[in-house]
Order: structure tokens, then C-alpha cells, then sequence
């Protein structure tokens, strides 16, 4: 497959999701939030499809559970996540496309928790950015665009002129409403998504080129 992207589209910098977007964690995530619902009474069948790409804590609190604690319901399923990274890989192409950056030119913008955004990536043989915005960083999660905003602001750019690199439909609503371009992974969707943004499934086949302080991508040898 060969990506065909705009030539003319450069940017200050690139700022990614991380879960289903650099590396995948879907089954990991999974088995901690499927045993947490069945505790809690739940229907594990339909409410863990709704947990990807929001913080812990908005996902618990979007339920009002009787007696439940978010906050403190959030840090124990982290401590979950971060003992349970069985199969947590990086999608594929990720790592090299990674390493080709200018260093200060990129960031990561995730819905998880400092420690288990550490932990992921380590697991998934990833480095971490000079800057990364975690769900402590923010208010808000996503899909508010105060991450991506803060994480451009701390690159020394705007958000508008990024491109966010997103798979979830919440990070995907945040990197619109950051005014940035969007270019979604698909890997974790089976290589497709409904999505009016431009989409490829991995990182295999794109390059990056750099002019000055600008990045651009390119189509790579895929």
C-alpha cells in the first residue's frame, strides 16, 4: 500500500495519541476494566468498548454509580493497567517513525495517567517526548482540546499549526476542536474507520522530511 498525502502541508510539529495510535494496549486495557465492571455489576460486553481514549476518571464518572468514588475508583484501576501490560506492542513502524523526528518537535497527548503512559510505552519499546501532556496535565480530558493545546504550547507552537496523529472518535472530536489536521491510525480498527480525515493504517508507509523547523510527511517505501 502507498499513502498519496498533501505535498504542501507542513507543520510546527506532530503531537500523538498514544493508545491505539503509537502502540496498542486494547487487550491489556480490556482484561482490567472487564474485571472492574463485573464487580461492579456491569455489562462487560457493552461498556468496555466505551472506555478507549477518555481518562479513567470521566469514564467512572460518566456512570454515577451509587458509592463509587471516581477518583479513587481511577487510581486503582491504574495500578491495574500498570501491572497488566501483557501484549502491549507498538504499531507497527511506529518506532522508526519516532526516532526520524527532530527531537522538541513532537509530543504526547494521552487520556492515561503519567505512570501508565510510562509504563505502556516502556513495554511497547517506545521513548517518552521532552513533552508529554497525561491525563494530570489537564481539567478536562479528552475530547476537550486543552491537552493538545497545552502540549503545542509547551513545544513553542500552536495547535493549529500541528498535525494530531489520533484512532479514538474522542481524541479524534479534540484535535478538531484544537483546529489542528488529522491524521488517524486504523491499526486497532481492523485497517479501516469511518472518518472524513485522511487515514492509514500504521506507520510503515510514511516518511517524515523536515525544511528548517517545519515537518512534512512523505510517502515511504510501503
Amino acid at each position: 500500500m502507498r499513502v498519496r498525502l498533501n505535498a504542501s502541508a507542513d507543520y510546527a510539529a506532530f503531537l500523538f495519541d498514544m493508545d491505539g495510535t503509537l502502540l496498542t494496549s486494547i487487550a491489556a486495557a480490556e482484561r482490567v476494566w472487564t474485571r472492574w465492571a463485573l464487580r461492579h455489576g456491569l455489562d462487560a460486553e457493552a461498556f468496555v468498548p466505551t472506555i478507549h481514549g477518555a481518562r479513567a476518571v470521566d469514564t467512572v464518572r460518566r456512570l454515577a454509580l451509587p458509592g463509587v468514588d471516581p477518583e479513587a475508583e481511577a487510581a486503582r484501576i491504574t495500578l491495574d493497567e500498570i501491572e497488566d501490560v501483557d501484549g502491549v506492542t507498538p504499531i507497527d513502524g511506529a518506532a522508526a517513525f519516532l526516532a526520524a523526528l527532530p527531537a522538541g518537535r513532537w509530543a504526547i497527548v494521552t487520556s492515561a495517567p503519567r505512570a501508565l503512559a510510562e509504563r505502556r510505552l516502556q513495554a511497547a519499546g517506545l521513548s517518552a517526548p521532552v513533552v508529554m501532556v497525561t491525563a494530570e496535565d489537564v481539567v478536562d480530558g479528552k475530547p476537550d482540546p486543552s491537552g493538545y493545546r497545552l502540549a503545542a504550547a509547551r513545544l513553542g507552537v500552536d495547535a493549529r499549526e500541528c498535525l494530531i496523529f489520533e484512532d479514538a472518535d474522542t481524541g479524534i472530536r479534540a484535535a478538531e476542536a484544537a483546529g489542528a489536521d488529522v491524521l488517524v491510525i486504523t491499526a486497532t480498527h481492523g485497517g479501516s474507520v469511518a472518518t472524513p480525515h485522511r487515514a492509514v493504517r500504521d506507520f510503515l508507509a510514511l516518511q517524515v522530511r523536515t525544511s528548517g523547523t517545519r515537518l512534512r510527511l512523505a510517502d515511504g517505501p510501503g
